[in-house]
């Protein structure tokens, strides 16, 4: 999969694809069916199958302020998008000129002149332009005028909740990873660098590699049962704390910390990709180590139960 940035001036061959356009933050079951029908369309234009999407995302210039939302970093949604068979990864700049576009004026200068596209699928609540003002409709207009056909996916879900990046972020804030999971398909994953901490689970004997949550939306804070995959494509079941471990004081900022079983070595500065599975209880505060310890012995029990239930 190519990755390609901005809509001017571009290469032949990064022009001309049929694309499914929106945010596609988590890439859930959702943004699937509308990234399906832009792979109909491909093939039977024999075009690429191309995604538009934002960076930064629009959210993080009108809403500065807002809580952190993401659900995906930029490389695992290029992973996703690269494993549905996408070819081209158009990110735009979501600069002030982007942001001034009107909605006519994003469909014929960026779609079509800018990425000259043959076929735009978008979601059925799909907005664009100045204001939000474009909607499905709007789309389906411009590309009659402008040389490009339009499909347009129904709502996804299972009885009246269609599936979307907002029940994603309000299950995982509620700490309901598996019904995250039942909209993204697979489960919600932290990926980050393995920082040094104070290395006080070494000493408590759960050695845990610490991980940042920069951008993430922020789960519920507590424990949960893990799956963590490691660079060399192992993975590697445990037990997880969110939060900022009250019990010890200095912690500010929520982390991951994940102690990975029957594993003992060295993956400081490495990058792995943690899998929230189960919620086990929300964070604790204890009157001393002893009894930290004593819990994260009982989460890693009820962790091992859950994830090898055979061992």
């Amino acid at each position: 999969m190519r990755i390609v940035h901005g809509w001017k001036g571009l290469a032949q061959a990064d022009r001309g694809a049929a694309v499914a356009y929106g945010n596609f933050d988590g890439v859930h079951r959702g943004h699937q069916k509308v990234i399906a029908q832009a792979a109909k369309a491909a093939g039977m234009l024999k075009a690429p199958l191309g995604v538009i999407s934002f960076d930064p995302h629009p959210r993080q210039i009108f809403q500065p302020d807002a809580p952190s939302f993401r659900i995906m970093k930029p490389d695992q949604q290029a992973r996703a998008l690269a494993a549905l068979g996408v070819e081209i990864f158009h990110v735009l700049p979501f600069d002030g000129e982007m942001a001034n576009l009107t909605d006519r004026e994003f469909a014929a200068e960026v779609l079509a002149r800018g990425l000259g596209v043959r076929h735009v699928a978008v979601g059925f609540d799909v907005s664009f332009g100045k204001g939000r003002t474009g909607s499905p409709e709007l789309m389906s207009r411009y590309g009659e005028e402008l040389g490009f056909t339009v499909s347009i996916a129904e709502a996804l879900g299972v009885g009246e909740t269609k599936y979307s990046s907002t029940g994603v972020r309000e299950a995982l804030r509620d700490g309901r990873p598996e019904d995250a999971a039942a909209i993204l398909g697979r489960p919600f994953a932290i990926e980050g660098v393995v920082e040094r901490g104070r290395q006080l689970g070494r000493t408590l004997g759960f050695p845990t590699a610490n991980v940042a949550l920069t951008d993430y939306v922020i789960p519920r804070l507590g424990a949960y049962a893990t799956r963590t995959r490691l660079p060399d494509g192992r993975e590697i079941a445990g037990v997880a704390n969110v939060g900022v471990n009250p019990t010890i004081e200095g912690e500010i900022a929520p982390r991951l910390e994940v102690w990975l079983f029957d594993f003992d070595e060295d993956i400081y500065d490495q990058v792995i990709e943690t899998d929230l599975i189960a919620f086990l209880h929300p964070e604790l505060k204890f009157d001393g180590l002893e009894a930290l310890t004593a819990q994260v012995m009982a989460d890693a029990a009820e962790a091992r139960a859950l994830l090898l239930p055979d061992f």
